[in-house]
């Protein structure tokens, strides 16, 4: 790779940050950026990019992320906006919250999961008809309540 493609590239990679094998971390992580862990990290982890935790890597934390895949080991609270994928062999033990979840032939999960799918504020204009339409549902749920109030 010549320099010039290395610039380019550079420019519109984002910073990742990486807790390497043997190295052992405590505390709260926070990035914009992807992270990947092949050491141990204990904590909290809130992520705007994807986490990696490696083969060798062991993260006893609360994740936030946007797509989190275990290749090591997990134990903690999961709340991913993408995709959780757990690879074959490794493991994850916590609860879980992601719209999409893949665990691979082999790949543990132990936890409650709850999955969500993020959705659009449904959002139209006012038509003409619409608010005749509520006021007339208005106004037969004011006389149900009205008919209840007088019989007790």
């Amino acid at each position: 790779m010549n320099r010039r493609m290395f610039k380019e590239f550079r420019k519109t990679d984002f910073a990742e940050t990486s807790i390497g094998q043997g190295t052992h971390v405590e505390g709260k992580l926070v990035s914009d950026g992807a992270i990947r862990i092949e050491g141990e990290f204990r904590g909290e982890i809130a992520c705007k990019g994807d986490v990696i935790v490696g083969e060798h890597g062991t993260a006893r934390a609360g994740i936030l992320a946007n797509d989190l895949t275990v290749a090591g080991k997990v134990y903690g609270d999961i709340d991913v906006k993408g995709r959780l994928t757990i690879t074959a062999s490794r493991q994850l033990h916590g609860n879980v919250l992601a719209p999409t979840i893949l665990i691979q032939d082999g790949g543990v999960y132990n936890g409650n999961c709850r999955m969500e799918r993020q959705t659009e504020p449904q959002s139209r204009p006012a038509q003409e008809g619409d608010s005749s339409q509520h006021s007339h549902s208005q106004a037969k749920e004011n006389a149900g309540k009205e008919k209840s109030r007088q019989a007790g």
